[in-house]
């Protein structure tokens, strides 16, 4: 409703469009959830097994953070300018992200103090934590589905018809 005016009445919302870039939301989403379930971990990690546990939390988190976060950074990066070309960057980001995971736990090999139990359960507990705040954020995500702007202005009488 709008006032007499023409002005909208407070405690309205505004039709809003889509998002420009909705990534970096995500990803903020993504991290709070991850590291949340992340510092549990590491409490307890630290707590039943000392510092190694806690260390092993913390290597594990770190990697799969790294490993979602890329996506989500070149989504937002390669997005501002073509938003459609974001998908296909998502795939392509992928296929490095699997060698490059890869390599860094075959180069690094398995540490002395790593505990293999709590590194295990971390990452799991990350990923999952990840993936269900990255699924949260992104079905609030708004994408524009009809260009209203374009298909307003080749409509008969507006004076832009082919």
């Amino acid at each position: 409703m709008s006032t007499a005016d023409g002005a909208p009445a407070a405690g309205f919302l505004a039709a809003s469009g889509e998002e420009r870039s909705p990534w970096l939301k995500v990803l903020k989403t993504a991290l709070a959830w991850s590291g949340a379930v992340g510092a549990a971990c590491a409490v307890a990690g630290l707590a039943a097994a000392g510092v190694s546990g806690l260390g092993s939390v913390a290597f594990a988190w770190v990697l799969i953070v790294a490993f979602f976060a890329l996506s989500l950074l070149v989504g937002h990066l390669v997005g501002r300018n073509n938003p459609g070309g974001a998908m296909a960057m998502f795939v392509v980001v992928y296929g490095i992200k699997v060698v490059l995971f890869a390599a860094v736990l075959l180069f690094l090999g398995r540490p002395e103090w790593l505990e293999s139990g709590w590194f295990l359960g971390a990452a799991v507990a990350a990923t999952i934590a990840w993936q269900a705040g990255e699924i949260r954020a992104f079905s609030r995500v708004r994408f524009l589905l009809y260009d209203d702007a374009a298909d307003a202005s080749a409509r008969p009488g507006s004076g832009r018809e082919a």
